[in-house]
């Protein structure tokens, strides 16, 4: 699969698994863990959870669909990619690590590859940005980032850096029908080599139904689902992770990753989903 590069090194596949809603509910644990187990077989490695996800359910549930994995060696663990993220409220210069510290054990990790901050909150950004610095030091984490930041938080942010490791990555809300990272955000993030993570990259599934997508992807020979993704990836520096449990759509918005748009479809979907002329404020689910 097709990467991003991570400005404090490695990388990161371009389509990845969401895990918003998995974990909440005890009688479908057994079927969100198979669910990720089976993504796990197909060939997700860039998996993304947080412990807002089922308050710690979604990080449970990947960290038992992890581990059955590993012990059937269906992947090893430096292959996989695994992304949480840490509530405004618990993001002061102590309460970072110590969130932190339950998401592993959740997870059953060691480290994790990227931690962000879920979104702003009331802790000063110079706590939450020492505590981050802090665990990639101790090697809790190994990269950190943030989440539904905006252009003027990722310039306070980048301020804030000072010489120790640097946000590798931002997660916002990114899809063909909610473009508005494009005008300004974007741009930024790429001049300053940090890829964009698009959450709900087919609006929660409401794209699929989209009937002028859907009659350009027939013609295409795919799903609207796939196009939708595959028109979010096309973006340089983007990556994208759609949740998904049934078998069909892990398939499915898997495959979207070798898709190819030229630039005639590319500019039909502009025309359906028009990029954003002026500055808005940062949508949020």
């Amino acid at each position: 699969m097709r990467t991003l590069s991570l400005p404090a090194g490695g990388e990161m596949p371009v389509i990845g698994l969401g895990t918003w809603r998995m974990g909440e509910i005890a009688g479908r644990r057994a079927a969100d863990v198979a669910a990720v187990r089976e993504a796990i077989a197909m060939g997700y490695r860039l998996i993304d959870t947080a412990e807002m996800y089922g308050e710690g359910g979604a990080e449970t549930v990947l960290g038992q669909a992890m581990a059955e994995a590993l012990r059937a060696g269906d992947v090893r663990r430096q292959e996989l990619f695994i992304v949480s993220k840490v509530y405004p409220h618990n993001a002061s210069r102590r309460g970072t690590p110590e969130a932190c510290e339950r998401s592993l054990k959740r997870l059953g990790l060691d480290t994790i590859d990227l931690y962000l901050l879920h979104w702003r909150g009331s802790h000063p950004l110079r706590e939450t940005v020492d505590a981050m610095q802090a665990l990639v030091a101790k090697g809790r984490i190994a990269r950190w980032g943030v989440s539904n930041f905006d252009t003027d938080d990722m310039e306070e942010l980048a301020r804030l850096v000072g010489s120790g490791p640097g946000c590798a990555a931002n997660q916002v809300y990114l899809s063909l029908a909610e473009r508005g990272p494009e005008f300004s955000l974007l741009p930024w993030l790429r001049e300053n080599g940090m890829p964009l993570m698009a959450y709900s990259p087919i609006d929660q599934g409401a794209l699929a139904s989209d009937g002028a997508l859907r009659e350009l992807a027939a013609r295409l020979g795919m799903s609207a689902a796939q196009l939708a993704l595959a028109a979010v990836i096309a973006r340089p520096g983007v990556a994208a992770i759609p949740k998904a449990v049934r078998s069909a759509h892990l398939q499915e918005n898997l495959a979207a990753a070798d898709l190819k748009l030229d630039a005639a479809t590319l500019a039909e979907l502009d025309r359906l989903h028009p990029p954003p002329r002026r500055k808005a404020p940062l949508a949020m689910i």
